[in-house]
């Protein structure tokens, strides 16, 4: 790769997943999109930890994420399983069978007006059947997103977004989606519900092939691979799936980093109560089995905790957004996502994810709680100190990781990024966190490049903010995950034996409630940063 990056490939396991990875990408393609105009200066963060340089049958250069998702079967609506951008209809035709064919079409889904305009701008199918796509400034990014003869693009409403591909506007290479045909992501029959069904999805010699077949793609073009980042969804069934992805990629590439980030959407409700058992249960057999085949774990929600009780959701002084919704839900996580990563994607850092794991894990603490600023509240003409010190002696960020409050815990390691904030004088800086077109219209009081005003200017989009982030090793983890372990004992198991059936034994649950407790003492005591 160019310039020696220390590559990362990304799996996304789940729906959620989907969610918070389609923003992830809109934000770096948005970033790229302003790195190729002439009028910006390189940014501190590498593209090529994340992407790949590729080029199709037709000789077209591609830059693509290094990315393997995993789905279920109806989740994808019109996006095409093998990607827009490598298909040939000749190819297609060129079949070794010579017999009679009898072919069966699926209608397609119809593309919602925001895809239909963002495909417009991108380029166009060809007669032939061959995608082509606009020039791409230095060859990397997308074309830019308006022009002085196009309109601006259509922005994505929330009617309009029910499957996360409906809103991703970057085009994915053919090795990256692998749909998981036998569960069903609509309706109530086949559901991908339980932990042990997740598992066993991946102990499938179709699927386990399938997985191991794309990694290999993907790595053996790789010159510095530093690991993998998991996005993977905790309160369904693939909290198994990414448990034993987790545990193939530590059985096959030993030495490299594995971080995962453990997603749960919006808040629950106490009538649903087979699925906040079966939430509980995905929730704490993931932590624990993610954790074993982990270099760091890290839950990412909105919701207020982690187990049966329900709490309301997080606050944030100048967003507003609604907790039901998956599409605003993802778009913050995935924001905080972008910040506390940066890290292992700079141009230049000594911190790899290795690294990052080591400096936060020390003693077995492999599970740290995140936290982010959004926008980070800096007022027009104030300087960064003075921004600071109004939080006080409060910590300066909202917790991200449904492990209530940070105040009075004590912090054992932490990782640290504020970015957006100009190195000279303390000011917004367009290098700060973008928010494309994809992204909901969640700010309040703000101008477009995220500073916090008196009032909100009419009209006025924000086009970037400034955002503070952290990953914390702290001792609330000792209350929330002995508060799991203690749900847990108060199930009676004969009335889950759905779950049970789905290839959990009893003994393993009573493993889990003494690996969970083992897991809480990690941050009951010790030396830490603040008391």
């Amino acid at each position: 790769m160019a310039g020696g990056a220390r590559e990362v490939l990304t799996l996304q396991l789940g729906h959620f997943a989907g969610f918070v990875g389609a923003h992830w990408w809109n934000q770096q393609d948005a970033a790229l999109g302003r790195a190729t105009d002439a009028k910006e200066s390189p940014g501190e963060l590498c593209p090529d930890v994340l992407y790949r340089t590729g080029r199709t049958l037709h000789g077209q250069d591609t830059y693509t994420p290094r990315l393997i998702l995993m789905d279920l079967k109806g989740s994808l609506s019109s996006l095409k399983e093998e990607g827009g951008l490598y298909r040939d209809k000749q190819l297609d035709a060129a079949i070794a069978w010579q017999g009679k064919l009898t072919t069966h079409k699926e209608e397609l889904c119809p593309k919602n007006p925001y895809l239909q305009d963002f495909l417009s701008a991108e380029g166009v199918l060809s007669s032939d059947g061959v995608w082509r796509v606009k020039s791409i400034p230095n060859g990397k990014g997308s074309p830019p997103l308006t022009t002085a003869t196009t309109p601006k693009p259509l922005i994505p409403t929330e009617a309009s977004i029910r499957v996360w591909s409906d809103f991703l506007r970057v085009h994915l290479h053919p090795r990256s989606i692998c749909m998981i045909q036998k569960y069903n992501h609509d309706g109530e029959a086949g559901r991908l519900e339980a932990f042990g069904q997740g598992e066993s999805v991946l102990k499938e010699p179709k699927y386990q092939e399938e997985l191991e077949d794309r990694l290999h793609f993907y790595v053996e073009e790789c010159d510095y691979l530093q690991g993998f980042q998991i996005l993977c969804d905790l309160h369904d069934g693939f909290s198994g799936v990414g448990a034993k992805a987790a545990e193939l990629l530590q059985d096959e590439y030993s030495g490299r980093g594995i971080i995962t980030w453990g997603l749960l959407p919006g808040p629950y409700h106490r009538g649903e109560a087979q699925r906040n058992i079966y939430r509980l249960l995905n929730t704490a057999f993931g932590l624990v089995h993610l954790t074993a085949h982990s270099s760091l774990v890290c839950p990412l929600s909105l919701g207020g905790s982690l187990g049966l009780r329900p709490e309301p959701p997080v606050n944030f002084p100048y967003l507003h957004y609604d907790a039901t919704l998956p599409f605003h839900c993802s778009a913050i996580l995935a924001t905080a996502l972008d910040t506390v990563t940066v890290p292992y994607r700079l141009c230049s850092s000594p911190v790899s994810m290795v690294h990052l794991a080591d400096m936060l894990s020390f003693c077995g603490k492999k599970v740290v709680t995140a936290g982010a600023t959004i926008p980070f509240p800096l007022a027009p003409g104030q300087s960064l100190p003075d921004s600071l010190m109004q939080f006080g002696g409060a910590t300066p960020w909202t917790p991200l990781s449904a492990c209530g409050e940070p105040s009075g815990t004590r912090c054992f390691a932490q990782s640290v990024v504020l970015r957006g904030i100009d190195r000279a004088c303390h000011t917004s800086s367009p290098q700060g966190h973008l928010h494309p077109p994809p992204y909901p219209h969640l700010f309040s009081s703000c101008s477009p490049q995220g500073m916090v005003l008196d009032g909100s200017p009419k009209g006025a989009a924000v086009e970037s903010i400034p955002v503070f982030g952290a990953l914390c090793s702290s001792s609330s983890l000792h209350q929330t995950l002995e508060a799991l372990a203690r749900d847990l004992t108060k199930l009676d198991l004969r009335r889950w034996a759905s779950f049970m059936d789905a290839g959990v034994e009893h003994d393993d649950v009573a493993e889990l409630l003494q690996e969970l407790q083992s897991l809480a003492q990690c941050y009951h005591a010790g030396d830490s940063l603040v008391d």
